[in-house]
């Protein structure tokens, strides 16, 4: 779904010129407004639905200011005024307009279906729709693919929610599961996604177009995915939070795999009560996914004892303190988060994890044994005549100019020379991410010092796009691989800023925790308030 977010780099299409291509303020909003046909009405809306909340959106339905269809038409004629700089949308939804027009006669007639009715929403392009759109995981070898014979579980939820899909956004290619010298945010279907603070940063990957098509409000909400960091870095580093669900907790059928015991979905917004409704919707279980039958008892994450305002008050935090000390500026950001929470009244326990660097290899063997099992699992259902991972291989091979005119794929080569599930040492390097993230990782330290969750820095400021030298990230600080491997939920919030680019601070724990860690982040959220909507500039000197 979505590997180390560190790895990729490079800018395919250049974003097209703006006359004023250093800062995006009101003339490109009055553009929006006259997108929306130059009245009182459009100009006012492009001031106004720019930072809405799910709520705030329901509100203006409820009160009938606006239908789903003028806010879906506001977010188009937002796509179209300002995605051509950041390139994070992919594919629009030939049929979003239609479908919002549905959700208001449904609303006319009473058929109000929750917080998500009439919402528009952005997916990654590796979750399938059965509709006009396309799913490549932005591959040019799946471009021709049939149609997904059906929604993904995910996305039927989202339908039967009554949320208004306006289209797909762009990712590190397969995941960011292709190359060690890959470019993040970078696909051969889709280009390159630049960040929205400034334009020639990186948006992280994979699961970069959701992490800046949400920062630029160009959806209210967004989805994506992740295996190993790809929801959480493209969270922070574009300003939003992202929550990372526990394994188990959303379904998985339906988006293209690299991993069965890592990959999930999830929730990626502009406010953490946004993340919570969002959740509340896609977490059920799946008879397609067997895991999604071993989750407790359901959550509502919209509860009061979740969403509340004073949830750090007496709560028991553990300061992951191996991820400190490597950044000077993510520590002053994160150090002052420190003395938020405390103000909130939490109380604070410094943890070490002795473990950390004990299965970084581990995974890394059994992300590619799974990544050959599933992959070539999907593309026998989906019915590609690519049907091996072998074949993707040569696709790329015959297409060099396209897919590898960046960098290459030897983490395909590798996935594709090793043998099934049942092998030893595939076996061996799952007990080992096992024991170092889970046993004696976070459960260990949770237990231990009787904690309600950890909080640690999610990333450093984000790296320059070089097509030369590829990505340098910033992994060394984000502190989301313990719960990655562990297959544990981790929320990022933003909490400040390095000069203009954002940083986040992450809330996990053990499994099935995300009431919790949502409780916690919204509280943090709330009394710190450190979001502030990009400027889109140019560069930054």
């Amino acid at each position: 779904m979505s590997f180390n977010p560190y790895w990729y780099n490079n800018p395919d299409r250049i974003p097209i010129a703006m006359k004023r291509r250093d800062f995006l303020g009101a003339a490109t909003l009055a553009g929006v407004g006259a997108a929306l046909g130059g009245s009182a009405f459009g100009q006012r809306a492009a001031r106004t639905l720019e930072e809405m909340t799910i709520s705030d959106l329901q509100g203006l339905m409820t009160e009938e200011q606006m239908t789903s269809e003028s806010i879906t038409n506001w977010y188009l004629a937002r796509i179209r005024a300002i995605d051509p700089q950041i390139n994070s949308i992919i594919e629009v939804n030939p049929d979003a307009v239609a479908i919002a027009r549905q959700r208001d006669r449904e609303r006319r007639n009473r058929m109000v279906k929750g917080p998500l009715h009439g919402i528009p929403v952005v997916v990654k392009d590796n979750i399938d729709t059965a509709d006009k759109m396309k799913t490549t995981a932005g591959s040019l070898a799946l471009v021709d693919a049939p149609t997904p014979k059906q929604d993904a579980f995910i996305v039927k939820r989202l339908r039967d929610a009554g949320a208004v899909i306006i289209g797909k956004t762009n990712l590190s290619e397969w995941a960011n599961f292709r190359d060690n010298d890959s470019i993040s945010g970078w696909s051969g279907r889709g280009g390159q996604t630049r960040n929205p603070y400034i334009l020639d940063r990186n948006p992280c990957g994979s699961s970069s177009g959701t992490g800046a098509a949400i920062a630029a409000n160009l959806a209210a909400v967004g989805i994506g995915t992740e295996t190993d960091g790809s929801i959480l870095c493209p969270s922070s580093i574009n300003g939003i939070v992202g929550l990372k669900p526990t394994v188990g907790l959303v379904s998985r059928s339906g988006i293209i795999p690299i991993s069965a015991t890592q990959d999930t979905a999830g929730p990626m917004c502009r406010s953490v009560f946004d993340a919570a409704a969002l959740l509340e919707v896609l977490a059920a279980a799946d008879s397609e996914d067997a895991v999604t039958r071993t989750r407790p008892n359901r959550v509502n994450y919209l509860d009061n004892s979740v969403i509340d305002i004073n949830g750090l008050r007496g709560a028991r935090i553990g300061v992951a303190r191996d991820y400190w000390g490597r950044n000077a500026t993510v520590d002053k950001v994160t150090n002052a988060a420190l003395e938020a929470m405390k103000r909130a009244g939490a109380e604070l326990i410094d943890v070490k994890f002795p473990n950390r660097n004990k299965f970084g290899d581990a995974e890394f063997m059994v992300l590619k044994y799974e990544f050959k099992d599933g992959v070539e699992k999907y593309l026998r259902a989906r019915g590609s005549r690519h049907k091996t991972l072998d074949d993707l291989i040569k696709f790329n091979n015959d297409n060099t100019a396209r897919e590898l005119k960046y960098f290459g794929q030897a983490i395909m080569t590798d996935s594709g020379k090793l043998g099934d599930l049942s092998t030893k040492e595939y076996k061996d390097a799952l007990e080992t991410c096992r024991k170092y993230a889970r046993e004696e990782g976070i459960d260990e330290v949770v237990d231990k010092n009787k904690l309600d969750a950890i909080v640690g820095p999610s990333n450093a400021p984000t790296w320059m796009i070089d097509t030369v030298s590829g990505d340098c990230g910033s992994g060394y600080v984000s502190s989301s691989s313990m719960a990655a491997v562990a297959g544990y939920p981790n929320i990022t919030v933003p909490a400040g800023f390095a000069k203009e680019l954002p940083i986040g601070i992450s809330f996990f724990g053990k499994a099935f925790t995300e009431h919790t860690l949502i409780k916690l982040a919204y509280s943090f959220e709330q009394a710190t308030k450190a979001r502030r909507r990009p400027k889109f500039l140019k560069t930054f000197v």
